[in-house]
């Protein structure tokens, strides 16, 4: 199942199990880890007495109690310095291991460390996306990233700056001549039977239904690209019931956001990409910031689609995956 990057109040997800931030010895001295344990109720301070203390890097699991979750599994990072991601990144790990191992199927999942312990925000965030990923590669379940605000979600300054310069240059509503290169681009494409001569139209038509469809242009990139179905819809960050559901149907049409999942897993690049979407009915276009920012990565070779999402959500699109 995918990585979900969500604005939500943690303590009000519906899910299996929630990760909590805290520390050696449990105590519920503030931030997160003090919200929780309020609106868990006065049996989960019970519990949490009875624990004893834990290392920096490990997690231990309770009843949820009042909380919409049936498990609270509390994990504790370490104060931050440099040499400190691998026990912070073994927070996550040893979190989402602890979750499989109690058959969840959903985790609600904060950046961890990031309060009094001083872990920077975009430091969190690579640490949580980079665990979370590797461990999505190799198992099924459906994580959800929390953040509270903008300030505790920033890509890099670099990376924001390349890809707004880009939107910048590109966006078709802030500059008039590329809107009309697009619209010429637009009537020499051969597949738009509407513009097509009238004696053409009918052979368009044929082709078009002769042609193969999304489904098997999917299945036929995986075997050319000589990956299995779990590797393919995992670096798509797809569920694997909605691969199974394609994979079932020869004429399944899929929204966008899915189709360009596929072309990022398969690390398409633009031409193919659009082929792709084409198959499913839809296109990229310069006057939507969500298509620029795929089409910068794609022309970039970066095909990390928790990044892509990163940058996505950053720039308050709709992510990647289904």
């Amino acid at each position: 199942m995918p990585l979900r990057i969500i604005r939500q109040d943690i303590t009000k997800i519906e899910c299996d199990a929630i990760v909590n931030s805290t520390n050696s010895a449990f105590k519920a001295t503030g931030g997160l880890d003090a919200a929780i344990h309020k609106a868990a109720g006065p049996e989960l301070d019970r519990e949490c007495a009875m624990l004893g203390t834990l290392n920096a890097g490990e997690a231990v699991a309770t009843e949820g109690y009042k909380l919409p979750c049936k498990y609270i599994i509390h994990s504790v990072a370490p104060i931050w310095s440099t040499d400190k991601d691998e026990i912070a990144a073994r927070c996550y790990r040893k979190s989402l291991a602890l979750a499989a191992n109690l058959k969840c199927e959903s985790v609600a999942v904060p950046l961890i460390g990031t309060g009094t312990l001083g872990i920077p925000h975009k430091t969190a965030m690579k640490i949580a996306i980079d665990a979370i990923g590797d461990f999505l590669m190799d198992n099924e379940m459906l994580v959800y990233l929390v953040v509270y605000g903008k300030d505790e979600f920033k890509i890099s300054s670099v990376l924001f700056s390349d890809v707004k310069s880009y939107i910048d240059d590109n966006y078709v509503e802030s500059h008039p001549m590329l809107a009309n290169s697009a619209r010429l681009e637009l009537h020499k494409d051969y597949s738009c039977t509407e513009l097509a001569a009238p004696q053409f139209a009918a052979k368009i038509s044929l082709k078009l239904e002769l042609d193969e469809s999304f489904t098997e242009m999917l299945l036929r990139k995986i075997d050319e690209k000589g990956m299995t179905d779990a590797e393919c819809y995992k670096k798509a960050n797809i569920d694997r019931k909605l691969f199974s559901k394609i994979r079932s149907d020869k004429l399944y049409k899929p929204s966008k956001n899915t189709a360009i999942a596929f072309a990022i897993a398969l690390e398409l690049d633009l031409r193919e990409t659009e082929e792709m979407l084409r198959k499913a009915g839809f296109a990229l276009s310069h006057s939507n910031k969500f298509d620029l920012i795929v089409e910068y990565f794609i022309k970039s070779r970066n095909y990390n689609i928790f990044e892509i999402n990163e940058t996505l959500f950053e720039f308050d699109q709709s992510l990647l995956g289904g």
